[in-house]
């Protein structure tokens, strides 16, 4: 199935290096970033898996349940953590899928045959307390990621699910936010006390909120 951004996130259940995941029951009233990696015992996983460590207190921070993926058994996920840790520096300190059926995989349209029609690309969806996908990125095998930008959008969203505002390119926590057009100027006189600059009547830049 092709998930899109709004739908609904499959439910299931997995075997992981922390025992079975039921996945609603995992992520409860959190937010969620599920990825997955091609394979075990390959370099750019093992530098991704290492960094998303490092920033586990991060994603707690915000409230985000992560949650990684491969088709590899959970035998091979066993003897990979050691890896990971001894060259990366880091704890292991999330849940590992081992999504060796494609049960997940599948469901999350994460092999895509015409790049290799086994193994998973690496894929990254962020998903919201309400269960719906908010984000959905997919790199190619050779392309580590850069989970930095995931937080980066974690905080977007958050930030814009709680108030009527949008983040401009580039931006990062604590920058001003643009006011969305919807909003008029009389109601966003309420809204934002701290005033905003007109750039053109659709372009109202604002300091950040919640700061």
């Amino acid at each position: 199935m092709t998930l899109r951004l709004g739908d609904t996130a499959p439910d299931f259940s997995q075997d992981s290096t922390e025992g079975k995941i039921d996945f609603y029951d995992f992520v409860g009233d959190s937010w969620a970033v599920l990825f997955s990696h091609p394979k075990d015992f390959t370099p750019v996983c093992t530098t991704e898996l290492g960094y998303v460590g490092k920033l586990k207190p991060e994603f707690d921070k915000r409230n985000v349940k992560v949650l990684g993926l491969s088709v590899d058994p959970l035998s091979d996920h066993t003897q990979w953590v050691g890896d990971i840790e001894e060259t990366q520096g880091h704890q292991f300190n999330f849940p590992l899928l081992a999504d060796a059926d494609r049960k997940v995989s599948d469901l999350y349209d994460m092999i895509h045959p015409n790049a290799n029609d086994t193994l998973t690309v690496r894929s990254v969806f962020i998903i919201d307390p309400a269960k719906k996908v908010r984000l959905i990125i997919t790199y190619p095998a050779s392309t580590g990621r850069n989970f930095d930008e995931i937080l980066r959008v974690i905080d977007s969203l958050q930030l814009t699910d709680g108030y009527k505002v949008a983040t401009p390119v580039n931006w990062k926590d604590g920058d001003d936010v643009i006011i969305v057009p919807a909003l008029s100027d009389e109601d966003a006189k309420e809204r934002f006390p701290k005033g905003w600059v007109a750039h053109k009547p659709y372009l109202r830049v604002t300091p950040q909120p919640n700061k």
